[in-house]
């Protein structure tokens, strides 16, 4: 194995690593809230991490879901950003972008009802939750 092979090797790590972070940027990009949405989803975010930190903690839910919220809780504890803060909009939005898309998915599997009995804030801060989140039920 030369020199040759193992510049060649983390060139194409690098490659993939910058390829894989495009993607993430495209799939947020795509999977953001529109219009006032995002004002919302950034206004409940205080409720939002109680909720997180109560339904990660549930026993009774999928472990599936309870890995994804623990997760979503060691990436918001991060001071590393998925996108850099000078990026303008998505630098500071990223982080409500991102627990937009886990709590859907999370209320998609473990259902509203399980998210409703844990949610710590008022009722038109859930029927804000349920607009974001796109279910219906609110």
């Amino acid at each position: 194995m030369t020199g040759e092979f193992w510049l060649d090797l983390l060139l194409g790590l690098a490659a993939a690593l910058v390829l894989a972070w495009l993607a993430l940027i495209v799939a947020l990009v795509l999977v953001r809230p529109r219009g006032p949405l995002l004002t919302e989803a950034l206004r409940l975010l205080p409720d939002v991490l109680r909720l997180v930190r109560r339904l990660a903690a549930d026993r009774t839910l999928p472990r599936g879901v309870r890995i994804r919220l623990a997760v979503l809780l060691v990436y918001l504890a991060s001071p590393i950003d998925l996108i850099p803060d000078f990026i303008p909009v998505l630098g500071y939005a990223d982080d409500a972008i991102i627990v937009t898309a886990v709590l859907r998915a999370v209320v998609r599997r473990a259902g509203l009802d399980a998210v409703r009995g844990h949610w710590p804030g008022t009722e038109d801060g859930f029927a804000a939750l349920a607009r974001l989140t796109r279910m219906r039920g609110s």
